[in-house]
């Protein structure tokens, strides 16, 4: 039998066809995504846990993992262990709300999906100003104090103060 190319091309688009009749495609079934940040309220510069919960009927493993934001900042991209779970380890420099999205990236079994949380960041106290005075530090040895010019034994040392903390000469 000669195959003509008419007969060829009919014969790659049956073969192709039945490939694509018989293959039944992975459809990725819907996921869900939760965030959590612990704790909700922090000062600058303190750690905060950023916990993503990823809830699919099929194996959310694999794929990109989950991506978690600042607003529109990009944080770091984790894995997704197989209990669905993927944390990372914020701090923040900059006061004010900030909204976090742990976004689930998919895979081939699990819908892409996300969520978002808001931690809210405050400034740090401000320690209060020293007063002026005097501190006395005596590792090992003993400080004794009297009225009016201080006089102080520290380890068999004699050292006199006024009310300025100016040392006496003697």
């Amino acid at each position: 039998m000669r195959i003509t190319p008419r007969k060829a091309r009919l014969l790659v688009a049956t073969s192709l066809a039945a490939v694509l009749g018989l293959a039944s495609p992975a459809w990725a079934v819907p996921s869900s995504t939760t965030v959590t940040a612990s704790p909700q309220s922090a000062e600058v510069n303190t750690a905060v846990q950023l916990a993503a919960t990823v809830d699919c009927p099929a194996d959310p493993t694999g794929g990109l993992g989950v991506t978690f934001f600042d607003g529109g900042d990009l944080l770091d991209t984790v894995p997704v262990d197989a209990n669905g779970q993927a944390g990372y380890t914020a701090t923040f420099t900059t006061t004010g709300a900030h909204t976090i999205t742990a976004a689930y990236n998919g895979n081939a079994d699990c819908d892409a999906s996300n969520n978002t949380t808001t931690v809210q960041v405050t400034a740090a106290p401000t320690p209060p100003t020293p007063t002026p005075g005097m501190c006395f530090l005596a590792c090992g040895g003993l400080i004794g104090f009297s009225m009016g010019d201080v006089t102080n034994n520290i380890n068999s040392h004699n050292y006199t103060f006024n009310s300025l903390g100016q040392r006496h000469q003697r």
